[in-house]
């Protein structure tokens, strides 16, 4: 019996301790980064609910022992944690995601880095990973509705074209108002030519805080462009690549067809012979037959590897885009080189290579002509050849211009090359204090080249021509800086002084020849000269600058900084300008009073800083003479530019107050406030040509900026297999002139106008006050100017001029949804432009009233009616074949409500699981499928009111296409 018993207790404490055993298991996996799969080493993995836990090594590999039930939890410095049930598994790896909220996150901002907690400076940052739905050849068109504050309009839809870009608003009256761009610490001339895919990220700096440091260039904002480098420990290959169709859209512009302008002729009485039915045997589709759906691509390929010595990062890029009016195309080809060798403990270099070549080929249609021509124009004839307009006598349209004609020998192309070469190092002369050194030099060369085949009818007059023009520009930047960093007790500071110097050649020629044999592409085909053109411009500035940082138990902030800029575009005595700034900040949050359990992060900062700007000419204070002009084949100069020696910087003072918040650790939240008062403001005034002179640079007034910005974000859900974050911002700006030179109160310069308490993008012409009901004549306003009593005329040149609206925006915004499920995404991003008018100057032709009868026209918008009878309320007047008494003349008529609301972006994709991954020896691998400009909710009855936005007038746009895109990306 007792051995009976001795064996149960023996099997059950066996069965026990196996029991013990089996539910201890070894659980191993790889920590990496969720967006690019970097390996995170020392990444915390604990038993949650105990203080038992191992750390991941080099490679971001862990190996843990734990129970069968228990859940591991795993942080890392700066990203979300995440949690995992063992429940049978022995691999768990881990791809965290960046906590973008993290107060220590580091931002780039003037030359250098600073932790977001520090930052008291308006300071807006864009990470790579939210540059890379849109499937562009530029960096700034990424920047569309992400940043509050920022306007980005498009120049156009044509292949690799540049938008503008708008930074709390206009704060010249004709000075530069585009902001200035920097690439790894080299200031660029204009817009820089960088592939979207090398980009890590680009911080926008808004305020005089934020950009005083850059002086005079820092006047309109500054964006920097951090490009990418090797991270530690890591050697990847990876390859992404986007294929597209680009579809035309013409928004809510259309023209008429056969039928319809038949009958519009109607309404205007035509009595032409040659206006009879049989018109409506023919209707050619000119814009249908000019456009395409045209084909993008976007290929690229890069190489990180990074150790204890060298960090190397090595990219090339491919880019192709054919127009969706036929006959254009763009191609760039871009390479880039970033090291950082580590030659020892104290000397780093850090060279960089950069080059791209750009490639347009046009021929394409004439956009104006496939708008203005007529339905009953046909371009080819019954076998198929192009017709000669000139020499049809069934060819009606005044302008007789077949395209096509002189498309079948006439083009275009023209070439870019611009290469970039950093020799930067650092040296660390002792522990607390570095030397900084950034060499640049920057080489652009373009040829542009132009054929016309004595056989078109433009090469007629010339028996064909040949233009070829080159250009090119030198920049060189040098930047020596030293920079101090200490820390004690609660205290840190952060010195950092500089010297930089900067020149800028360029120059360029040009010669078209005449008489060739067809087929020619040199000059020496031609049989004799026509004309050449040279040109050469410089300019060169230097500036000493200061800056400190200082902070006290990451609590409480301060930023000081001074700068001394000379350039070489003002005369002796005001060559130099001093511009400063100084700044605030309060953590509240880290204060022993503030407990809650609500706000996560509260954060106060203000600051107040000086800046200024240069005019747009190299040579403004300067008297100029023309030499370009004969008298009898004599060389001769006229007055051109008549000088002032005494002419002065802008100056902007701007004031920013904000506040940073997080709550519930869902809900983040940024507000600012700011006053920008711009003095001394630059402007060109035009002289009578009694003066000999055609004008001159003048410091004429004053100009105030006032704005407030929201940027909000919202994590809506959080958990391991389903994620949900929506943001939105909102910019708010509103300018006034607030001074004028010689004691003026307005300025007229055409179709606008400076007017003191006025906005300076004001419109000034004549007010439209609809269609007479009675005869269907157009009417204006007439305004008394004693009494200031309305009347009405339908003589155009009894209508008073005055100010009608303005072109800037009352706000403008983007809002966005980012939605993850295991490996899915699905990414949507809107942006969004209210208020402010925008003058559709095509009108004038194609909605004229019967001025121009041989154009065609276009049909009319909904809510648009045309007058046919006595007592109609109508929008539009009576239509008369010769034009209605100046209906289309410069008015409020034409002017449209630019608001709109676009989605910019789509994007849905899929991470292929690690499973999947390992059998392709993969390390990540991404597809998906993306649509940019999809929907676009507006009233313009233009084609797209985004085109041309900052200028506030309209013609006929090259529209921005809607785009459907496949994209793969994959590493090794």
């Amino acid at each position: 019996m007792k051995n009976r018993i001795s064996n149960v207790f023996l099997i059950l404490m066996l069965g026990f301790t196996f029991t013990l055993y089996a539910q201890e298991k070894t659980v191993s996996g790889v920590i990496t980064d969720a967006t690019d799969g970097t390996p995170l080493p020392g990444a915390s993995i604990s038993i949650k609910g105990s203080t038992k836990g191992v750390i991941s090594d080099f490679d971001g590999n862990y190996s843990i022992i734990v129970d069968e039930n228990e859940t591991l939890l795993i942080t890392y410095v700066g990203y979300v944690p995440q949690e995992f049930t063992v429940a049978g598994k022995t691999t768990i790896n881990v791809q965290l995601k960046a906590d973008q909220n993290v107060l220590d996150e580091v931002v780039v901002v003037a030359y250098g880095t600073q932790k977001k907690e520090a930052v008291t400076s308006s300071v807006a940052t864009v990470k790579s990973d939210e540059l890379s739905d849109l499937t562009v050849s530029n960096t700034s068109s990424m920047l569309q509705g992400k940043v509050a504050g920022v306007q980005v309009s498009a120049s156009g839809g044509s292949p690799g074209s540049t938008p503008s870009i708008l930074i709390r608003g206009m704060a010249s009256l004709n000075g530069n108002v585009q902001p200035l761009w920097v690439v790894d610490g080299v200031i660029q001339h204009g817009t820089p030519i960088v592939n979207p895919n090398d980009v890590e990220s680009m911080s926008v700096l808004k305020d005089a805080s934020a950009t005083s440091l850059y002086g005079s260039r820092g006047a309109n904002g500054v964006i920097i462009i951090t490009t990418k480098k090797a991270k530690l420990g890591v050697s990847k290959l990876t390859f992404t690549s986007k294929v597209g169709i680009n579809e035309f859209t013409s928004g809510n512009f259309e023209v008429m067809n056969s039928q319809q302008l038949y009958d519009y002729h109607a309404l205007m009485g035509n009595v032409q012979e040659w206006y009879t039915p049989d018109l409506l045997e023919r209707d050619y589709d000119w814009i249908g037959n000019a456009t395409q759906s045209a084909l993008v691509q976007d290929y690229n390929m890069s190489y990180t590897s990074s150790n204890d010595k060298m960090s190397t990062y090595l990219a090339g890029g491919y880019f192709n885009e054919e127009g969706t009016i036929k006959g254009s195309e763009f191609e760039r080809y871009t390479f880039r080189l970033n090291l950082d060798y580590k030659v020892n403990d104290r000397l780093t270099l850090k060279p960089k290579v950069s080059f791209s070549f750009d490639e347009r080929y046009n021929a394409d249609h004439s956009r104006y002509a496939i708008y203005t021509n007529l339905p009953w124009d046909l371009p080819f004839d019954a076998e198929g050849n192009a017709v000669k307009a000139q020499e049809s006598n069934d060819w009606i349209g005044r302008d007789q211009s077949n395209y096509y004609y002189d498309l079948q020998w006439n083009y275009g192309t023209s070439k870019v090359f611009n290469m970039s070469f950093n020799g930067d190092f650092e040296f660390k002369i002792l522990d607390d204090l570095t030397y900084i050194s950034t060499n640049n030099f920057t080489l652009y060369h373009s040829n542009s080249f132009s054929y016309t085949d004595p056989l078109s009818t433009g090469g007629e007059a010339t028996n064909g021509s040949l233009y070829n023009s080159s250009s090119r520009r030198f920049t060189k930047l040098t930047t020596q800086m030293l920079k101090y960093t200490k820390e004690f007790d609660d205290h840190a500071i952060t010195a950092l002084a500089g010297y930089e110097y900067n020149d800028y050649v360029y120059e360029d020629m040009g010669a078209t020849g005449i008489g060739l044999i067809g087929g020619g592409t040199i000059l020496n085909v031609t049989s004799e000269p026509k004309s050449i053109s040279g040109y050469k411009n410089e300019y060169a500035l230097q500036s000493g600058f200061l800056n400190v940082d200082y902070s006290y138990g990451n609590k409480y902030f301060a930023k000081a900084s001074i700068r001394r800029d000379g350039a070489s575009n003002f005369g002796i005595d005001n060559q130099y300008g001093t511009f400063f700034a100084l700044g605030a900040g309060w953590n509240i949050h880290n204060e022993d009073f503030f407990k809650s359990e609500v706000v996560n992060s509260l954060k106060l900062r203000a600051s107040y800083g000086s800046v200024g700007n240069r005019p747009g000419s190299l040579y403004p204070y300067q008297s100029t003479y023309s030499a370009s002009t004969h008298y009898d084949a004599v060389p001769a100069a006229t007055l051109s530019q008549y000088g002032n020696p005494d002419l002065s910087w802008e100056k902007s003072y701007e004031t920013n107050i904000a506040i940073d918040t997080r709550i519930f650790d869902r809900f983040s939240a940024t507000l600012e406030y700011y006053n920008k008062n711009t003095s001394d403001l630059l402007y060109y005034v035009d002289l009578p040509a009694l003066s000999g002179f055609n004008g001159y640079w003048e410091n004429v007034g004053g100009l105030k900026n006032t704005g407030f910005e929201a940027v909000l974000s919202a994590d809506i859900l959080k958990d391991n297999d389903f994620s949900w974050n929506v943001g939105f911002n909102i910019g708010i700006n509103k300018n006034e002139v607030t001074e004028l030179f010689d004691e003026q109160t307005e300025i007229p310069r055409g179709d606008k106008i400076f007017k003191i308490g006025e906005d300076m993008n004001s419109w000034y012409m004549r007010k439209w006050a609809g269609v007479h009901p009675a005869n269907g004549d157009p009417l204006w306003e007439v305004v008394d100017d004693e009494t200031g009593e309305i009347s009405y005329t339908s003589n155009y040149n009894e209508a008073t001029e005055q100010i009608v609206g303005n072109g800037s925006p009352d706000f403008i915004g983007g809002f966005s949804s980012n939605m993850e499920y295991k490996g899915f995404s699905l990414n949507a991003k809107f942006s969004f432009v209210s208020g402010g008018e925008i003058y559709n100057s095509s009108r004038s032709l194609y909605d004229s009233d019967g001025l121009y009868p041989t154009f065609n026209q276009q049909v009319l918008a909904d809510g648009w009616s045309r007058w046919e009878n006595p007592g109609d309320e109508a929008s539009h007047p009576r239509a008369v074949y010769g034009g209605n008494n100046n209906s289309n003349k410069t008015s409020s008529r034409y002017l449209e409500d630019r608001s709109y609301l676009k989605l910019k972006n789509v994007t849905f994709g899929y991470n292929l699981p690690e499973t999947i991954l390992n059998k392709l020896r993969l390390s990540d691998a991404r597809m998906y499928i993306s649509g940019d400009n999809l929907l676009t909710f507006t009233n313009y009855s233009g084609m797209d009111p985004e085109v041309g936005g900052l200028s506030g007038s309209t013609s006929t746009s090259y529209p921005v296409p809607k785009r459907f895109v496949f994209g793969l990306n994959f590493s090794f």
